[in-house]
């Protein structure tokens, strides 16, 4: 996968300089000076807007990042709270103890076949 990134970030740097010689290409001539109207793409390079795209990219993220932040942090203190209360107590048994909740099924299921059977 880091081949394949780099891979694609070498061609790009290598289309970035093709434009770039290309776009110097018509200013070498014999000739003398040759005028060429911008183009679309070349005004939309010298104009403050990528500079005000990048601004507002990087404040974003930036917003995105920290909210992301406090939500894996919010995440991570309901976990921990989970496991405390799953933990053991003082006494040696655990808050929660499944093999209760099993004997109660167990005893639940008992009772409907046979309702003369009392609770513990």
């Amino acid at each position: 996968m880091v081949q394949f990134i780099l891979t694609d970030i070498l061609m790009l740097s290598l289309g970035a300089m093709l434009f770039m010689v290309a776009r110097a290409l018509p200013r070498v001539t014999d000739e003398g000076k040759v005028e060429t109207k911008p183009t679309l793409i070349e005004r939309w390079f010298m104009s403050d807007l990528p500079h005000k795209v990048d601004t507002a990219m990087n404040s974003t993220t930036g917003k995105l990042f920290r909210r992301l932040k406090v939500a894996l942090m919010k995440v991570d203190n309901y976990l921990t709270e989970r496991l405390k209360n799953m933990s053991q107590n003082g006494n040696g048994k655990p808050k929660i103890d499944f093999n209760d909740i099993a004997e109660k099924d167990e005893l639940v299921a008992k009772k409907e076949k046979n309702p003369d059977i009392r609770e513990k």
